[in-house]
């Protein structure tokens, strides 16, 4: 089994707009560079094999250095694809092989080894490993049919509905859905601040304990 984090360079302007609007746009990359680097750092600690899908270039990205460097040892991907669903249907493929495949964004800092522990132990039958966010659409999807998710495509995304049309879709394709914890991503301002009240450590909570308001 391998993780796969779907991510953007965070560079200021084109990462966490929502945030950006009230928090201005430096401040929103740099908390997505601080949740990228809290999430790559779990996965590392998680599995063995971690792969990054990136969408962006990390040269002009706040951190973009210290991304890099803890980027040593995983396979990195170029996002491939027009829309959100079909770069995610594309990056399943790009990571392919043995077992499962669990697929997140960098929207979740306070995720947990257990958290993708109990995903990978579900995912282990076989099954498709879906985790819904509070927000209706989802932060985790486990495969290990990587073909299954080209049903990405045709999925809306970034609705209050995202997560149950993408359980249908990958069902009407065959596939027998088990539903992870709920986790809130990190879009809003009161959704930062929620998070962070949750974390003792790590670069996200350090980076809101400065900038937050």
């Amino acid at each position: 089994m391998r993780a796969l984090v779907m991510a953007k360079a965070p560079v200021p302007g084109n990462v966490k707009t929502r945030l950006g609007a009230h928090l201005g746009m430096d401040v929103a990359a740099r908390l997505a560079a601080a949740a990228l680097l809290d999430t790559m750092g779990v996965c590392a600690d998680a599995f063995d094999d971690c792969h990054l899908a990136l969408d962006g270039d990390l040269d002009a990205a706040y951190d973009g250095d210290l991304i890099r460097e803890q980027l040593a040892g995983w396979t990195v991907h170029p996002q491939r694809g027009t829309g959100l669903g079909e770069r995610l249907a594309a990056a399943h493929v790009d990571a392919a092989g043995p077992g499962a495949t669990l697929q997140l964004s960098m929207d979740t800092p306070q995720l947990t080894v257990a958290h993708l522990h109990a995903v990978r132990d579900a995912a282990a039958t076989g099954d498709a490993v879906l985790g819904p966010a509070t927000d209706g659409g989802w932060w985790v999807l486990a495969l290990s049919d990587p073909d299954a998710a080209a049903v990405l495509a045709d999925v809306p995304m970034s609705r209050d509905d995202t997560c149950v049309r993408t359980r249908e879709a990958l069902e009407g394709v065959g596939q027998t859905v088990r539903m992870a914890a709920e986790l809130t991503d990190v879009d809003e301002v009161a959704d930062a601040r929620q998070v962070a009240s949750g974390l003792a450590d790590g670069y996200f909570v350090r980076a809101w304990r400065e900038v937050g308001r």
